[in-house]
């Protein structure tokens, strides 16, 4: 059996509807970042924040910038968050931050934005966007490695030189203390 174009119930297409759900995840996760208390569910919401994004990427047509965001920002940065927490051993947030204190200049500095993108959405001319990215993994890597080689070198000789300034770093603090 065949699956229809549309969703059944909701007359809507079955990439909008997995749309609104990864864009309703990313949302929702985004705010249990900002207001859970326990900082280590806070952290795990910003890995399922991260992953819906991931999601939306690969639907728009970039499993290359989706797969970059699963490996660098929920592989690394946000593992490494969590890492970081835990070894802290900090989980509860004190009773009241001190970004809590400028909760009405944030609630109206919130609705400014909000208004401004609303007019952004509403001004543009959606029929003239093409969200489909052509350039397929391929074409990027023959890119990358013929016309771009040497920036891709450099980027890689100065990212070794940082890991080995930081262990080199943290060898002589080693010693010091």
């Amino acid at each position: 059996m065949a699956i229809p174009e549309t969703v059944p119930v909701l007359g809507m297409s079955w990439d909008d509807v997995l749309f609104l759900f990864f864009a309703g995840a990313l949302i929702g996760c985004a705010i249990l970042v900002v207001t859970l208390r326990d900082i280590i569910r806070s952290g795990i919401a910003l890995v399922a924040a991260f992953a819906a994004l991931a999601g939306i990427y690969a639907m728009l047509g970039a499993p290359l910038v989706a797969a970059a965001q699963v490996l660098v920002y929920i592989g690394a940065i946000a593992i490494l968050i969590l890492f970081a927490i835990m070894l802290t051993q900090a989980k509860n947030a004190p009773g009241q931050l001190v970004f809590q204190t400028q909760a009405l200049p944030a609630a109206l500095a919130s609705i400014v934005l909000a208004v401004m993108v609303a007019l952004a959405v509403a001004t543009t001319d959606w029929g003239a966007v093409d969200a489909r990215i052509a350039t397929s993994t391929d074409a990027l890597a023959h890119l990358l490695f013929s016309q771009y080689v040497l920036p891709f070198e450099i980027v890689g000789v100065l990212l070794l030189v940082a890991v080995i300034g930081a262990v080199f770093l943290a060898k002589r603090d080693d010693r010091e203390a």
